[in-house]
């Protein structure tokens, strides 16, 4: 009798608690070079096992099963580090990737284990049943590379640059793939919903003031942008006294030696940005049908960055002088928590009324068949 996907997958992914604790104990694995070979031939062997065993030829099927495992290896490095659990995963901290000793890096794992792992099992049912996992695709696209982008660009500019192993090339197969996700996933056609062309027409022509949801996410797009550009110039090193009196009084965790605090405002000031900005033509100029499919994107990509980046800010491991101070907790939490929240009520809006994101020219054919 075959498992269901998702119990399959959830079979998998369990796996990696022997094969950790099994490699934990081998005296071989303390060579960095030796980690970096069973850590490929483990993900080659579970690859080789899923497209046996799997009834599936949609290789994006074998790549979730295998990512699913790593997700719970991750859970495991990150509960290890947080001293609830041990025996697991210590040969490869020590000489695979050090900086996952790192807040940060403990971040990034509960959010691979729990949010990643829970997307990977979702794709997986829809794609059983025949079903699109489209949005869900994207969503992870854009929370995975956000993620790698940092976690890749931070270790190596960061304190932990004179400490790169040879496991660190293991992080490049989940830069790639999600590049070749992407391709496929937005080359599907787009499932849009039976409107008539007089329900598009009137939303279409209704100004800015007659749509409130979207005033409010105009408010909120203007001010996500000045946050994301002031906090740019922090990091930037810019001399003005808000500037000063922010980083040493509201978030210290900007100027932690790790770097990925600053690679991180970096990518929101160079990418985030532009996207704010796109997304405020978007809402004032009907028929940019671009939106949603971004709008899931850089949904996925805001969270993860705000759930590392605030979870890191906080955590233990950083250093006091890092941390966000008692005084100033509450409003950087909340400011940090409504920059995450405002790309999802972007999203939300894009997907359930998407009647104003419609295509200008189908709508103006539409008429013209009537």
């Amino acid at each position: 009798m075959r498992l269901p996907p998702a119990w399959a997958a959830v079979a998998l992914s369990l796996l990696a608690f022997p094969i950790s604790s099994t490699l934990n104990s081998l005296a071989a694995l303390e060579h960095s070079w030796v980690i970096a070979l069973v850590g490929a031939l483990v993900l080659l062997g579970l690859t080789v096992l899923v497209y046996l065993s799997s009834p599936s030829q949609d290789p994006f099927f074998y790549v979730f099963m295998v990512f699913s495992f790593t997700s719970v290896i991750d859970i495991i490095i990150a509960l290890e580090e947080d001293g609830y659990i041990g025996g697991f995963m210590e040969f490869y901290m020590e000489e695979g990737e050090p900086y996952l000793h790192t807040a940060y890096g403990i971040m990034i794992c509960y959010w691979d284990g729990v949010v990643h792992y829970g997307l990977y099992l979702m794709m997986i049912t829809a794609m059983s049943q025949g079903k699109s996992f489209r949005n869900f695709g994207l969503y992870w696209i854009g929370s995975l590379t956000m993620s790698l982008v940092v976690f890749l660009l931070g270790n190596v500019v960061g304190k932990y640059g004179s400490e790169i192993r040879p496991a660190f090339l293991l992080n490049f197969p989940y830069l790639l793939i999600p590049i070749w996700a992407a391709r496929r996933i937005f080359s599907q056609p787009k499932t849009l919903p039976r409107l008539m062309a007089d329900k598009v027409s009137e939303e279409q022509s209704k100004s800015l003031l007659r749509r409130p949801l979207d005033l409010g996410l105009v408010g909120f797009l203007l001010l996500a942008a000045a946050f994301t550009l002031f906090r740019g110039l922090v990091v930037l090193d810019c001399s003005a006294d808000a500037c000063f009196n922010y980083v040493y009084q509201q978030e210290p965790y900007l100027r932690d030696s790790v770097a990925y605090p600053k690679v991180q405002m970096l990518v929101f000031l160079f990418y985030l940005l532009p996207y704010f900005c796109l997304c405020f033509y978007g809402l004032l100029c009907p028929g940019c049908t671009w939106m949603p499919d971004w709008a899931l994107v850089f949904a996925g990509a805001v969270a993860q960055a705000q759930f590392s980046h605030v979870g890191s800010s906080l955590h233990p491991r950083t250093p006091y002088p890092y941390r966000t101070p008692e005084a100033a907790w509450w409003p950087v939490v909340i400011s940090n928590v409504a920059y995450a929240l405002g790309p999802h009520l972007l999203a939300y809006r894009c997907l359930c009324s998407p009647a104003f994101f419609y295509p200008v020219a189908a709508r103006d054919e539409d008429k013209k068949k009537q």
